[in-house]
């Protein structure tokens, strides 16, 4: 994970995907087809248009400031955090490890060309101040991005601000 400068107290932390766990879970649901076996009661499978993407936190003491997000084209992303209790080494994603409020960030196909995404602020601002919350105990975060609509990975960059408590 990169740590952009910190332009004014500014930190931003860029989402990357995490390629290797990202496959490993498509792996799970590609192993369930082929034997014919049922996922684990309250298990969540990864569904093909989403990908696991990670956060990591280079220091512990962080304000959330504010979403920075720029998606190529139409569609629509939504993100949803993990809760610090999945070890993705050692057991399955389960449906109760998923964090409310999402992130949705979308732009309908007939918006005009350089319509300004749209989302929802007050949840947007719960779900970044949520992170900073548990980055407070945590060196690294998980999420899960659903790309719908026509939003495309490729088309996506997206990080967070925030500034230093000290």
């Amino acid at each position: 994970m990169e740590e952009k400068g910190a332009v004014s107290g500014i930190m931003i932390l860029e989402f990357e995907e995490d390629v290797a766990l990202t496959e490993k879970m498509r792996m799970r649901v590609s192993s369930l087809q082929c034997s014919g076996q049922k996922r684990q009661d309250g298990e969540r499978l990864l569904l093909p248009h989403e990908a696991v993407y990670r956060l990591d936190f280079q220091r512990q003491d962080l304000s959330f400031r504010h979403w920075n997000v720029s998606l190529g084209g139409c569609g629509r992303v939504t993100i949803t955090g993990i809760s610090q209790h999945w070890t993705p080494d050692l057991t399955h994603l389960m449906a109760r490890q998923l964090l409310e409020p999402v992130g949705t960030f979308w732009r309908g196909a007939d918006d005009p060309d350089g319509c300004e995404l749209k989302w929802l602020e007050a949840d947007m601002q719960e779900f970044g101040e949520r992170i900073a919350e548990l980055a407070k105990v945590r060196k690294v975060m998980y999420f899960l991005f659903a790309f719908k609509d026509g939003a495309e990975a490729a088309k996506l960059r997206c990080s967070l601000a925030f500034s230093s408590l000290q």
